[in-house]
């Protein structure tokens, strides 16, 4: 899982890395606006997931990391982050 997760994580970066590109030297016209609306989509996107998951970020140390980790590569940073423990029940 650990790999599926890596790897989602490093091609959402590089769409970033792509839509930032297009957004300093523009691509011919039918692909510069298709980037443009993905890249606005999945920002959208990930500002919401922010939103949804900030209650789960409230026990981590590194809250503002795990935001911007969150707004960078989305629901791949918050399938990462474990689950806190139950305390064991007693009978």
């Amino acid at each position: 899982m650990k790999v599926i997760l890596g790897l989602g994580k490093v091609l959402t970066v590089a769409f970033w890395g792509v839509a930032l590109f297009n957004l300093l030297m523009p691509q011919p016209l039918p692909f510069n606006l298709l980037l443009n609306a993905i890249g606005a989509f999945l920002l959208g996107l990930h500002l919401l997931e922010v939103l949804f998951f900030n209650g789960s970020l409230r026990g981590r140390s590194h809250r503002w990391f795990d935001r911007l980790q969150i707004l960078l590569t989305g629901i791949f940073h918050v399938m990462s982050i474990p689950r806190p423990q139950e305390a064991p029940r007693r009978a």
